[in-house]
């Protein structure tokens, strides 16, 4: 497809998010930017309602980065164990407090490559933190939107940074941080992984991999 015409299916793809998802946000808790960068550590393969929960534990014990820092690693794991793969993610929430304690002065930088030295905070992470904290332009390309944006046709790639940077080149730069929670809306809601609702999908009139009279059979 010719880039032309994905900017057109990208503004289609625009107006029909915003038509049906218009207050889509981001769903971890968001009270400090610290914590909500903790909550997307822990958000990795687990979902953001037991994120949350498993959070309000641990800033309840551990409020400060300096507490979450000096806890012992035993309390940590016993804590976030229910987000699973609690090991590594243990290891990356004592990462992000060493650094934003010792190296950032306290303060989470609006930096997309800083933030990804730390172990276990990558593109998608960092672009959520970014966005979410200091509204700058970055899209979070999870599975749903990986999975929704491919189907449609905006992107041709599985590769969270390729489909990242497909979705960069089509769609306006102020619309990056909603389109990604709009896009999640759209998975959970119509776009499933398994059994879509192509009938009653909102982007049916024109989604690339939509098979007319075969709903709940996308590629």
């Amino acid at each position: 497809m010719r880039k032309a015409d994905r900017i057109q299916l990208a503004k289609k793809t625009l107006d029909a998010l915003l038509n049906a998802f218009p207050d889509s946000c981001c769903s971890l808790d968001s009270d400090k930017p610290e914590r909500l960068s903790i909550r997307g550590i822990l958000s990795a393969q687990c979902t953001d309602v037991r994120v949350n929960i498993t959070a309000q534990e641990l800033f309840a014990k551990y409020p400060s980065m300096e507490d979450i820092l000096n806890m012992p690693d035993e309390e940590l794991i016993r804590i976030i164990k229910p987000c699973g793969l609690y090991k590594s993610k243990g290891k990356s929430v004592k990462a992000f407090a060493d650094l934003y304690v010792n190296e950032w002065g306290g303060k989470v930088p609006n930096d997309v490559d800083a933030l990804m030295k730390c172990p276990g905070v990558g593109k998608k992470i960092s672009n959520l933190i970014v966005g979410e904290i200091y509204g700058t332009p970055a899209v979070v390309v999870d599975t749903h939107c990986k999975r929704v944006m491919y189907r449609i046709g905006i992107t041709d790639n599985t590769d969270p940074i390729k489909v990242e940077e497909d979705i960069c080149a089509v769609f306006p730069e102020d619309s990056w941080i909603g389109l990604g929670h709009m896009a999640v809306s759209l998975g959970r809601t119509y776009c499933t992984a398994q059994k879509p609702s192509c009938d009653t999908c909102p982007l049916t009139g024109f989604c690339a991999k939509r098979l007319p009279g075969k709903a709940g059979k996308k590629a």
